[in-house]
């Protein structure tokens, strides 16, 4: 979502210009529609499709690119991993090989919708992501597997052949995207969102599948995952290595990528768990870097990477296997942090919300800290920067001291760093400096009045962490009578 638009992916071939769900038959079929739908969803109740973008290798997932130089515009890469329309079904797709530059393959395609006017949404370009720098050759990253067998021994499933991307994840405060490209990884800038540049590619002959991508908050590391299996597969057992079906955490080291290390479920599954590193997203922990998965049967995963070559483990959540007999598809397809919970998709099981319990590993203070930072909405695959938040509690009591009635106000500071809070209400304001954590600040305002009325006080509170943050809360007080 952007604003009021919704954006939706369709790569099916039975999918249809008419949304009708009769289908669309026959190799050639003028009602079918593989692309991008752009919604108006102002009114949620009755969403409007404002635009259809037709693409060749139709959308199996798309990322948003914004720009603060066009802030009239939005932007959509489009990653498509469907076989290439005919031509006769959409004008310019071409199944050819890599010399024909106008080949649909090795590529992705990026639309421009203009905020003012979303049914021009358009396809502008199809940057060659690929392309070899040296020979001009557009097929210039991995075209075929590394060895002729994984190295488990088995048959690669999926094979790590890069004609497309299957996620790419932008950040725009930084201006890169971060593209996992089925044989490679990428590093992209995406300055000009409508030319993104490749920066650098890596592979990894250990890797099925590069199949997402996700920065850490800084932007100074990537970890991509590998989707060995293709996620219907049990790939945490005890006989799999921790480099297969894993992550890999790489270092940005000026515009490169640096391999540091993996990171895998560490707890071993059973047979009868499809189990691979799958999606997820930073938990605003701060000065760490954090991150929830979710592994499909092995469960959610919270491992700190803080140190770029020995990821821990933290946290975890194993429901176990679906059925104890047979491989079952199941588990957790993705695990995001959203203001305060994890929201966990689970394929068998249903929907699951989930918050952080404090351990050796994890403090209370800095769970407090991570629910204090709060999204408008969010994109897992469009990056934003968590700006790190100010955790306060404050109450009020009215009370009586003889006959006069005095309010009472608390703030408790319930981060990770010291803060300067104000404590206010209709009767003055008191400002107490460095209240350290865990610690309270307290004033009782004498009212000078018998007879009170129930009001509102104020706690604001400022500190430093990463630049100057604020919070404020308000706390309701009742009326009071003192003789």
């Amino acid at each position: 979502m952007y604003g009021n638009l919704l954006f939706m992916s369709v790569e099916e071939t039975r999918g249809r210009i008419d949304c009708g769900t009769q289908g669309a038959s026959g190799t050639v079929n003028p009602d079918r529609f593989p692309g991008v739908r752009v919604f108006d969803i102002s009114d949620i109740s009755h969403p409007v499709r404002v635009a259809a973008v037709q693409t060749c290798r139709g959308s199996h997932t798309h990322s948003l690119v914004t720009s603060e130089n066009e802030p009239e515009n939005v932007y959509v890469y489009v990653s498509g991993t469907s076989s290439v329309r005919s031509a006769q079904e959409l004008a310019g797709c071409a199944n050819t090989a890599a010399t024909d530059p106008a080949t649909s393959l090795w590529r992705i395609d990026v639309i421009r919708v203009p905020l003012a006017a979303p049914q021009n949404a358009a396809v502008v370009s199809n940057p060659r992501l690929f392309t070899d720098s040296t020979t001009g050759a557009i097929n210039g990253l991995q075209n075929t597997p590394p060895t002729p067998q994984h190295p488990s021994g088995t048959n690669w499933s999926p094979s790590p052949v890069t004609s497309q991307c299957h996620d790419i994840t932008s950040y725009p405060e930084i201006g890169l995207a971060a593209g996992a490209c089925a044989g490679n990884g990428i590093l992209i800038d995406i300055s000009d969102p409508t030319n993104p540049k490749r920066l650098d590619a890596v592979s990894d002959p250990n890797y099925a599948y590069w199949h997402s991508a996700t920065f850490n908050n800084d932007g100074t590391k990537v970890i991509f995952t590998d989707e060995w299996g293709g996620g219907s597969g049990a790939r945490c057992r005890s006989t799999d290595l921790p480099s297969w079906g894993a992550n890999s955490i790489y270092d940005i080291v000026d515009g490169k990528l640096v391999f540091r290390s993996y990171y895998k479920l560490p707890a071993p599954q059973t047979t009868m768990e499809n189990c691979v590193a799958h999606n997820g997203s930073l938990v605003p922990i701060p000065g760490r870097d954090v991150m929830v998965q979710a592994w499909y049967q092995g469960g959610l995963s919270v491992f700190d990477f803080t140190d770029s070559s020995n990821p821990k483990e933290i946290a975890f959540f194993d429901r176990g296997p679906v059925s104890g007999t047979s491989l079952v598809t199941g588990g957790f397809w993705s695990a995001y942090w959203y203001n305060g919970h994890v929201y966990g998709n689970e394929i068998a099981r249903g929907f699951d919300a989930f918050k952080l319990k404090p351990s050796q590993f994890l403090s209370q203070a800095e769970i407090n800290a991570a629910e204090a930072v709060k999204l408008g909405g969010f994109n897992p695959q469009n990056q934003p920067k968590l700006t790190p938040g100010l955790s306060l509690s404050a109450t009020a009591q009215a009370r009586c001291v003889g006959t006069s009635a005095y309010v009472a106000v608390t703030a408790v500071n319930n981060g990770t760093v010291p803060a300067n809070v104000t404590l206010s209400s209709p009767y003055g304001s008191k400002t107490v400096a460095d209240v350290a954590p865990g610690k309270q600040a307290y004033q009782s305002f004498n009212t000078r009045t018998r007879q009170l009325a129930a009001g509102t006080a104020n706690v604001t509170g400022t500190a430093t962490i990463g630049g100057q943050v604020t919070a404020s809360h308000d706390a309701a007080y009742a009326a009071i009578s003192c003789g």
